[in-house]
Order: C-alpha cells, then sequence, then structure tokens
C-alpha cells in the first residue's frame, strides 16, 4: 500500500479535525500535537503538521500566539476560533452519519 499517498489523500483530513478537537478543549502546540497525533497511529512529520497549523490558521479555523515571555524558541500555541468550532460541529455531525452509513453496510 502507497502510505503517502493514502495520507495526502484521505488521512490528512482526520489529522486536520484531530487538530481542531483538541484546540477545541485546551490549547496546543505542535510538538504535543505530533505526538497525539502518533500515539492515534499516525505518521506525521513536522513538515507535514506545521503546515497544516499554518492552513488551518490562515482558512480562521485556529488563531495562535507566542508568549514573548518565554523566550525566541517559545512554542506558538494553536487555539481554536468562533469559526473553528463551527467548522468542528459540521464534521462532527458528518462523522456521525458516515459512521452509520458505513456500520449498516450497505
Amino acid at each position: 500500500m502507497d502510505t503517502k499517498r493514502l495520507n495526502r489523500e484521505i488521512l490528512i483530513a482526520f489529522w486536520k479535525v484531530h487538530v481542531l478537537h483538541h484546540a477545541a478543549e485546551h490549547p496546543v502546540i505542535g510538538n504535543w500535537m505530533l505526538e497525539e497525533l502518533r500515539h492515534h497511529g499516525y505518521d506525521v512529520s513536522p513538515g507535514t503538521l506545521y503546515p497544516l497549523l499554518k492552513r488551518l490558521e490562515k482558512s480562521g479555523w485556529l488563531d495562535s500566539s507566542v508568549n514573548a515571555n518565554l523566550g525566541p524558541k517559545a512554542p506558538r500555541e494553536y487555539r481554536i476560533t468562533a469559526e473553528g468550532r463551527q467548522v468542528l460541529e459540521i464534521v462532527r455531525q458528518q462523522l456521525r452519519e458516515l459512521g452509520v452509513e458505513i456500520a449498516s453496510n450497505h
């Protein structure tokens, strides 16, 4: 199986949902998010995750900040926005519907 193709074509959307879900619970940083995704079995590199976070921010679904008091190497914290919460709710509804359809084997 071509896992790079699988990641690029399908699983990257799951990663985005994971990011939005966790950012809705608490601020997330990239390194923590990498570990969380890996914990769920996703093979994500920093070179994939950080641009993904930037795209979510550019889309208006995440907002980020850096605590300047922590110095130049301070981690960037990402928080979900109001629009991101709306997107997450739509995704949750669609996942529920898809889950029912897949489970019914029709």
